[in-house]
């Protein structure tokens, strides 16, 4: 194995966990989320040699475009449907994810990107406009209105319980 290959073995080693759970936020389902991380990974790897700095934020913008690509495509343009399952009074918490996961499938893609990159991995404005490839007034745009969609969905579905 070379330097190359080793350095590349490292940063895999240190970013799936988190890669994963960013792609989890942005579709949805554990196993496309895996699907989408080694998609990008791939692609990341390829270019490895040409990486100057910040790899991590490289490879989180691919994974955003690999992500927005593979939902533009025809065949994933059905919504999923979820199993409604038999929840009791304490799955309150568990209930209230599940509606949160609901929601954030209906933002459109680079919405739900700006808002994962935001508010669930802590990014500056500057870095999420940079990984989006957008300005920085578009990210606070894009994340203002994911917010308000999100409440909206959530608060809707909670009042449609009681």
């Amino acid at each position: 194995m070379g330097a190359r290959d080793r350095e590349f073995a490292e940063f895999v080693d240190a970013n799936t966990a988190r890669l994963r759970r960013t792609a989890f936020l942005l579709c949805g389902d554990w196993h496309r989320a895996e699907d989408l991380v080694q998609a990008a990974l791939l692609k990341v790897y390829r270019s490895w040699s040409r990486m100057s700095d910040s790899p991590l934020a490289y490879a989180r913008q691919t994974l955003i475009n690999t992500t927005i690509d593979e939902s533009r495509r025809f065949w994933h343009r059905e919504k999923p449907t979820y199993p409604m399952p038999d929840f009791t009074a304490t799955d309150t918490d568990h209930d209230v994810s599940m509606d949160l996961r609901r929601a954030m499938a209906e933002l459109p893609p680079k919405q739900r990107a700006a808002v994962v990159l935001r508010y669930w991995e802590d990014l500056p404005i500057a870095e999420v406009a940079h990984i989006l490839g957008c300005a920085e007034g578009t990210v606070k745009s894009q994340c203002a209105k994911g917010l308000d969609k999100l409440r909206a969905l959530v608060s809707g579905h909670l009042e449609g319980q009681r």
